[in-house]
């Protein structure tokens, strides 16, 4: 009995599998640059396997929300209808919030390579001065780098196999989400097929390079001044100064009977401590993560 029971269980399960996985896989034409968004986050999903998660933490979390709404709404003594005309949105809004996780993780990627790129390269071109070959220049960088190292153990692990050493390069450099990481590998891959010195190519690019992000971290100071203002204004200022003259003006007008209660100042710290979350978490994602 227990053997038949686990089998049904079994084949409801594969097939519950299955059907997600058609599914999935017909949603799939949808989202032609998923494959290419994934290799560039370094996810060893694929596309299906993706998209089947997706979707199902899509339908959990709508669920969830619906059901969070419609207790506030309940509480608010607001018609739960609303519930149901707003679940379809809820459900989009997830939907599109979580497929970008793979955009979040290419940015991510492009910010670590960037961190120690500058200083991985001049590694690489002290030892092509020193006269290494580039290829244990290169070993030289795979480890002790961060992100950038595992891109050259990448390119080791290729040449290894038999890969030729400017196609290695080359393709390294297509397959990076970071410009500037890219730029490096198409100067030393064009040095190598023209017979150029490549450690002069490197020296040009890494320079070149290195004035990019000067510039980047400048404006990055220029930035904080109008940033640094308006949270002054609205985490600070706006909240404690419009309580104050709230309580004021409400004591004026009604004689005492209309005033800010507990709810209210719980609201308002609710909304103060939004602004500064967001304030931080765009400061954050906007600063430079190398350093010069």
């Amino acid at each position: 009995m227990e053997e038949k029971l686990a089998a049904v269980v079994s084949r409801q399960t594969r097939f519950r599998k299955k059907l997600e996985h058609s599914f999935a896989e017909s949603f799939l034409i949808y989202f032609p640059d998923l494959k290419k968004k994934l290799y560039l986050a370094n996810s060893p999903e694929s596309p299906v396997k993706f998209l089947e998660k997706t979707i199902i933490l899509t339908i959990y979390l709508s669920i969830g929300i619906a059901i969070f709404v419609a207790i506030i709404l309940e509480i608010m003594q607001i018609n739960l209808l609303f519930t149901l005309v707003a679940f379809p949105f809820i459900a989009l809004g997830m939907f599109s919030y979580i497929m970008r996780y793979p955009e979040a993780k290419i940015i991510k990627r492009r910010k670590e390579i960037e961190t120690e790129l500058i200083f991985a390269g001049r590694h690489v071109f002290i030892a092509l001065r020193a006269g290494m070959p580039l290829f244990d220049s290169l070993v030289g960088v795979s480890s002790g780098y961060g992100t950038v190292s595992e891109e050259f153990r990448k390119i080791i692990e290729k040449i290894n196999l038999g890969v030729p050493m400017g196609q290695a390069i080359r393709e390294s450099g297509a397959d990076s989400p970071s410009n500037a990481y890219s730029r490096i590998m198409m100067q030393l891959s064009n040095a190598l097929s023209s017979g150029a010195d490549v450690a002069s190519s490197l020296e040009v690019v890494l320079n070149q390079i290195a004035k990019e992000q000067a510039i980047s971290l400048k404006e990055y100071g220029h930035k904080l001044n109008p940033m640094v203002m308006f949270f002054m204004i609205f985490g600070i200022v706006f909240p404690s100064l419009g309580v104050a003259f709230a309580i004021i003006l409400f004591s004026l007008v009604s004689g005492g009977m209309i005033g800010i209660n507990s709810i209210s100042l719980i609201y308002i710290i609710a909304f103060i401590a939004v602004v500064q979350f967001v304030f931080l978490s765009v400061m954050e994602s906007a600063r430079p993560r190398y350093v010069l």
